[in-house]
């Protein structure tokens, strides 16, 4: 089987690449522009393709030969940069895909496993949230995910597309055995600013309100270690070539840790105080976010093996210290 795999030097797309590696005896083709992606995550075993995925010619060397299936992960996640940059996220979330999946169409393949995001649902209406949950998205970003949602329906529908959605909440942690090194560029998320607090590329983050209404007043989150996200997506093809049935599905931990816990384990983990400071709350952060993944576990017989919180932070913390001999 060969698999294509684009925006595969990035953080999610390299622990899939890493674990097919490791389990799947398959010929494995990776594009990535390197922006946001890593060198450091372009494994031997692999064939590489340095570009973007809007570009004809790059897309084109990646059907060269037949493609069974493709994992996509080549898309820009700042939600707050999309709504100041829509037309960004226009370019490359929304034609970009949308070329991909044209050209899978023209080239015969039929496999789509997409990197989709709890973002598509917006405020939460009811907690923990379904697949069924009102979508209503509060940035650009979700939108754009929503969008290729309801496209990849309609190419299912006329072009017998099959393909698996996966809609992360928190994605955290890195590979348990250190497998995957490369850190992410500009990260926006909770922990590897911590982290980067922690060896001094910051001096200090930002706790976004201590009023809500949850146990010590900051925001409850669902995070999900990476590596039971990359399970998911090998079973995710699993699913579609035995089934030839799309399907939508939530990936999440189903346990909540408020940003304090987290930075307050962090602090454990790491052995020493980090500088924060509490600012006012950020526009569109709800209190409390938690996924069902009932769906997933059902049909995908998924089970997270990784997502404590303490090996979300360990599993980080060890590939910082590395890379910056500490």
């Amino acid at each position: 089987m060969r698999v294509l795999i684009t925006g595969g030097a990035g953080y999610i797309g390299s622990h899939i690449v890493r674990d097919l590696l490791d389990t799947r005896d398959y010929e494995i083709l990776v594009v990535d522009t390197l922006e946001k992606g890593s060198e450091k995550n372009i494994f031997s075993g692999t064939k590489f393709i340095k570009g973007d995925i809007g570009e004809d010619s790059v897309l084109e060397s990646c059907f060269e030969k037949p493609v069974d299936a493709v994992f996509h992960f080549a898309a820009w996640k700042g939600a707050g940069e999309s709504m100041d940059f829509p037309e960004k996220y226009s370019l490359n979330n929304l034609n970009g895909t949308m070329k991909l999946i044209t050209k899978m169409v023209e080239k015969g393949t039929k496999n789509f496993i997409f990197s989709s995001s709890a973002a598509v649902y917006g405020a939460p209406v009811t907690l923990p949230m379904d697949e069924d949950h009102p979508k209503n998205p509060e940035n650009y970003y979700g939108f754009t995910k929503l969008m290729i949602e309801e496209n990849l329906k309609w190419y299912g529908k006329l072009k017998g597309l099959r393909f698996a959605a996966l809609r992360y909440f928190n994605a955290s942690g890195y590979h348990p055995e250190g497998k995957v090194l490369g850190l992410e560029k500009t990260p926006a998320n909770l922990m590897p600013i911590i982290m980067e607090t922690a060896v001094g590329v910051r001096q200090s983050f930002q706790i976004f309100g201590d009023d809500y209404e949850t146990p010590d007043g900051t925001c409850i989150r669902d995070y999900i270690h990476v590596s039971d996200l990359a399970s998911a997506h090998i079973l995710s093809l699993d699913y579609l070539q035995k089934k030839n049935e799309s399907l939508i599905v939530n990936l999440g931990s189903e346990n909540g840790s408020s940003v304090k816990e987290m930075t307050d384990l962090s602090e454990k983990i790491i052995g020493k105080k980090l500088n924060y400071t509490i600012g006012p709350r950020r526009a569109g952060d709800p209190a409390k976010l938690t996924a069902s993944s009932g769906k997933a576990r059902e049909l995908l017989n998924w089970k997270p093996k990784f997502s404590t919180t303490e090996e979300i932070v360990r599993s980080t913390w060890e590939v910082y210290k590395k890379e910056f001999n500490l």
